[in-house]
């Protein structure tokens, strides 16, 4: 279960940076190196996602 916590947790993350990307995108002078960021992270954490979701479909088989 902590597992699924975990997991949701992440998600929640992601769609919280990909709402401050598209914040940050609505200003005219938006942070190029910001926005990078925020991308960068993002993907990492849907890296991360898709490793436990692959981790856990291995295990339950």
């Amino acid at each position: 279960m902590a597992l699924k916590a975990h997991l949701e947790t992440l998600t929640q993350r992601h769609q919280e940076l990909e709402a401050a990307i598209a914040a940050e995108l609505k200003h005219p002078s938006h942070d190029d190196a910001r926005v990078t960021e925020l991308k960068r992270l993002k993907l990492r954490i849907k890296d991360q996602i898709e490793s436990i979701r692959t981790q856990n479909g291995s295990n339950s088989s």
